[in-house]
């Protein structure tokens, strides 16, 4: 069995070329190589391996993250790697880890927001990796009102020191990775209170520990705030708590390019727009875009993979079983997702680039677009890792019973990815936010004001208020016209609802509370509407030969009337389609479906996936899944010995019915 690819059947009916769809995934062909040579590198090295993972106490799972940790920072030393390629390769080790808050967090915090001085300091000593940051913001009692942070810096004019206190056990740092045994500074958000008076929420460089003998710095209490979901999976993070007990900092530890306290206490905002801070936040959220499409087309692989491997029922007179991915329910569930996978890819694509324009407009004091962009990695932030944890959990059920072990590779990913469900904004909140923006923005029709990027469609609110859908035959719903216009006409008419609903009520702030739910659903039909206007606008770009681009045009399709089907009752409530037409759009998303089936395993091959990275038996790339099985079956510590312990003191008595039982 062994070297057998038994997915080549399916590889075989591949109606466009691999290798050019693994581009178009990667972005480029730079990119591909990139990836492809870094995850290779990460893939055979035995200090990387993690098959074990789930077998692991929580000290043990942890002490292996510090050495694949230091293992990976002298690797990136010796062959000189780059900031991409070291990037990816923190990235393939795949295990959350001190060093994700350390990148992804603190040394963007004090690029953002601390001044040249300050990041000639601090950054050098972080790039070396000679200080390790992490990020404290999110306290027991406040994680998305950040304004009700309850930590305090209050400036001492007599000694030029800040006092970090934590008033109240809420206001405990509570959650911040990388906090809990290893970080040795912090940026700590706190209210700054100078002269007596409260001036909000500002960052504060902190050390935390010993850089000698790494113990805690006085009067700083600090922890591991204990195990989390899941076998492995976040455990090998040390998310912590963290408690101040008036503890002192140079005033110069304050971040201070967007403003300052002088040396007599004086509070001076900066030259520097505030705004600036929106910049780290649309940078950070993009990444998440990023890292949904990531989780999801691992989950999809997995998923379809098996699907092709595993043989169920519809056997005659002894004949062979049909394969589970032939099964329309299959398909049904399976393919959005895959779908699902590639527009979350583009849509990410988008949003860096989204990112670079509105940093070089920051950089110019152009601030025009700055709430639309936050609005849109707000909402897209939401859309994306619920969609995405909702998926690596339907591509467990999809997987059947198998799909539960640990092994199978998806039960590990869904207890990883969930997090992003409520870190940096909980969904719920984020697209609320996102709705705020939209009731201005359907405020401001009337005024002459334009308006642009992903609302831009609102400019044209006199037609599609009252425009009906031209679909008259399945085939039409391949018109991308037709489709965009259907998602437009639905989520202009869900704002205006709610904005004419809004305007009923006195206090519009009780007004907005008493919709909140209606807010929501408004402001992720405009998020949807924004996946989808992506990936068309996707398909009109210069992307690989014939063949790639019918099987993305097939995709982007699916993508598209998948929603349409899941969210009819909206699409029928505002008429922004027929009960007919909708019934159309089915007939087209099954014919979609049967044009997918021959080429699935080919599309997930696309994502160039190693088995390391997988790490699924039911997700290997030849498809060997069953002898694989009884492999990691045998591993499990419970059978190492034929007779288990506690046999002797447990089972055997009840066997022989030797309890000894009190007498009452």
């Amino acid at each position: 069995m062994e070297g057998i690819d038994h997915l080549a059947d399916e590889r075989n009916k591949a109606e466009f070329d691999v290798e050019e769809m693994k581009i178009v995934w990667a972005g480029s062909r730079h990119a591909f190589e990139v990836s492809d040579r870094i995850a290779r590198l990460v893939a055979s090295d035995p200090v990387f391996e993690k098959s074990n993972r789930a077998r692991l106490s929580r000290k043990e799972l942890f002490k292996s993250t510090l050495r694949k940790c230091a293992h990976a920072f002298k690797r990136i030393i010796e062959l000189r790697l780059n900031e991409e390629e070291a990037g990816k390769l923190r990235h393939f080790i795949d295990q959350p880890a001190y060093v994700d808050l350390h990148w992804g967090m603190f040394v963007p915090a004090i690029k953002g927001q601390g001044t040249e001085e300050q990041q000639k300091k601090w950054l050098s000593l972080a790039s070396k990796m000679q200080i390790i940051g992490c990020y404290a913001q999110t306290e027991l009692g406040h994680g998305s009102n950040v304004q009700g942070l309850e930590t305090t810096a209050t400036f001492d004019p007599k000694t030029d020191e800040f006092v970090i206190h934590t008033p109240t056990q809420t206001a405990s740092k509570w959650w911040p990775g990388g906090l809990g045994k290893v970080s040795t500074h912090a940026v700590v958000y706190a209210r700054l209170i100078t002269n007596g008076k409260d001036y909000g929420i500002h960052g504060f460089i902190v050390q935390l520990r010993s850089l000698e003998d790494h113990s805690p710095l006085p009067n700083i209490t600090v922890g591991d705030i204990g195990t989390k979901m899941g076998n492995g999976a976040y455990n090998s993070m040390d998310n912590g708590f963290l408690m101040f007990d008036h503890v002192r900092i140079p005033r110069d530890q304050m971040l201070m390019r967007l403003s300052k306290v002088t040396r007599e206490g004086k509070y001076v905002p900066s030259d520097v727009p505030k705004q600036l801070v929106y910049g780290t936040m649309v940078y950070v959220r993009q990444a998440i875009v990023a890292d949904a499409s990531i989780a999801l087309s691992r989950a999809v692989c997995i998923a379809t993979r098996y699907s092709a491997v595993r043989r169920q029922f519809g056997a005659h007179n002894g004949g062979i079983e049909t394969q589970v991915i032939d099964y329309k329910t299959q398909q049904n569930r399976l393919f959005p997702l895959l779908a699902s996978a590639y527009a979350f890819r583009f849509v990410g694509e988008w949003l860096k680039w989204l990112y670079t324009d509105v940093t070089e407009r920051l950089a110019a004091s152009d601030f025009a677009t700055l709430p639309e962009a936050h609005a849109c990695t707000a909402g897209l932030k939401s859309l994306t890792t619920t969609a995405t944890a909702d998926a690596i959990e339907e591509c467990r059920k999809l997987c059947g019973g198998h799909g539960y072990l640990w092994c199978s590779g998806l039960p590990e990913l869904f207890a990883v990815y969930v997090p992003a469900c409520t870190y940096e904004g909980d969904n719920v909140v984020l697209q609320l936010q996102v709705a705020r923006f939209l009731m201005k923005t359907v405020a401001q029709l009337g005024s002459g004001k334009v308006p642009v990027g992903t609302t831009a469609y609102m400019g044209r609110a006199a037609h599609l208020l009252q425009c009906s859908s031209g679909v008259q035959k399945a085939e039409d719903w391949l018109n991308p016209d037709a489709v965009l216009e259907a998602f437009e006409a639905r989520a202009l008419r869900m704002a205006v609802t709610c904005a004419k609903n809004l305007s009923k009520f006195e206090n519009q702030e009780q007004g907005f509370q008493e919709l909140l739910a209606d807010l929501v659903e408004a402001a992720i039909a405009h998020c949807q509407l924004i996946v989808v206007s992506k990936f068309i606008a996707k398909l009109e770009q210069d992307i690989g030969g014939k063949g790639v681009k019918k099987q993305l045009n097939n995709l982007c399709y699916i993508y598209a009337l998948y929603l349409l089907h899941k969210h009819l009752g909206d699409f029928l409530s505002t008429n922004s389609i027929t009960p007919k037409q909708a019934s159309l759009a089915n007939d087209q998303l099954r014919s979609l479906y049967s044009q997918v089936r021959p080429n699935a395993v080919a599309l997930v091959d696309a994502f160039n996936y190693t088995d390391h990275y997988l790490n699924s038996v039911l997700g290997r790339y030849d498809g060997n899944v069953y002898p694989k099985l009884f492999e990691e079956a045998w591993k499990d510590p419970l059978n190492d010995s034929v007779v288990p312990d506690g046999y002797h003191e447990y089972l055997r008595p009840v066997l022989k019915q030797q309890l000894r039982t009190a007498r009452l």
